[in-house]
């Protein structure tokens, strides 16, 4: 069976920065936006769409559609489409850990390939850490103020634990979860990565 790191982060963690370096040093095939490009294949849906639903817990209502332009209600989107992209994404990474030895990106994967036996990574840190990565990292997050910064953090995690939490019925971040917890506050990420790697080496 093919070795596979699964990787769920806080926004601004630093986590997919650390998957990607994970794969890099351990020889893996790395798989995050390409997961997102492969329903968009599969779909009539945008991969801007894609995104934004895969972020968000579904609503019990259906909306007003008009072909595939679809009207959402506060972030929240319709139970059948969101149930469409999950069984599109259930299949398509399932069929990119069938290939080789991997790591993926958020999307539910630890729970996806929960008979896979995967090893389930959590990255998160610290508030201000995130805000100075954010900030670093994100152009369009350089003129905000940090109290608009920390709203907008809050509500991208509340997001994908409101996801995950909806499709697996497990908590998100809850340590119980995972195989290792990596607080990236104050490492450096690719010493980090490194000790890490050494698990799998």
């Amino acid at each position: 069976m093919n070795r596979i790191i699964t990787i769920s982060r806080q926004f601004g963690s630093g986590g997919r920065e650390f998957g990607r370096r994970l794969a890099q040093e351990l020889g893996f095939e790395y798989y995050d936006k390409q997961i997102i490009s492969e329903i968009a294949k599969k779909t009539s849906m945008s991969e801007e769409y894609i995104q934004e639903v895969i972020e968000r817990k579904p609503h019990s209502l259906y909306p007003i559609s008009f072909g595939h332009t679809f009207i959402y209600i506060d972030n929240y989107y319709p139970v059948h489409q969101a149930n469409d992209i999950y069984i599109e994404q259930n299949r398509i990474i399932k069929e990119m850990a069938e290939k080789s030895d991997c790591v993926i990106i958020g999307r539910c994967a630890d729970y996806i390939l929960k008979d896979y036996d995967p090893f389930r990574i959590f990255v998160y840190a610290d508030i201000q850490a995130r805000l100075n990565r954010c900030k670093q990292r994100a152009p369009e997050d350089e003129n905000l103020t940090d109290k608009e910064l920390v709203k907008k953090i809050n509500k991208i995690d509340k997001g994908r634990s409101q996801y995950y939490e909806y499709y697996t019925g497990l908590n998100w971040g809850d340590m119980n979860n995972y195989d290792l917890c990596l607080n990236t506050s104050k490492g450096n990420i690719k010493e980090l990565v490194k000790i890490t790697a050494r698990l799998f080496k």
